[in-house]
């Protein structure tokens, strides 16, 4: 099984932003966790700020034939038309995941524009979302 992970905005700043909400771990130090506990999976990781390059590396995970996606938008979910779009667009499963319990925070975070594509939603377990994620696609 190949899994693509994929980080949107500020996600490159885990462990130093915001650590009462996001933790101190860096998601770096996180993905290496994950890669020794799945070992029978191989997991790719990729993160950015650019919407656009969020939208162009869903659609590259289906032409490398990842099957399955687990998707951190960030701040994207509550403002990206394009990104759910992609998310509709591509046939490999994608799940949500979000580090906070976005219900639990600021109401425009309670929209989401990918949320509707997704197979699901992974809210408010810190860190061990991502690990979540994986068990449901093995």
């Amino acid at each position: 099984m190949k899994i693509l992970i994929l980080n949107g905005p500020n996600l490159n700043l885990l462990g130093k932003r915001e650590p009462e909400i996001y933790g101190s771990q860096t998601f770096e130090d996180y993905f290496t966790e994950l890669q020794f506990k799945f070992k029978e999976v191989e997991l790719g990781y990729f993160q950015s700020n650019i919407e656009g390059e969020i939208i162009d590396r869903l659609h590259k995970a289906q032409e490398e034939e990842f099957n399955a996606v687990i998707l951190n938008a960030g701040a994207y979910t509550h403002t990206s038309i394009g990104i759910g779009d992609a998310v509709s667009g591509i046939t490999t499963p994608v799940i949500e995941v979000h580090i906070s319990n976005v219900m639990d925070r600021e109401e425009f975070r309670h929209v989401s524009y990918i949320s509707k594509y997704t197979a699901g939603i992974i809210t408010g377990f810190g860190l061990k979302g991502y690990e979540l994620a994986v068990k449901s696609f093995l």
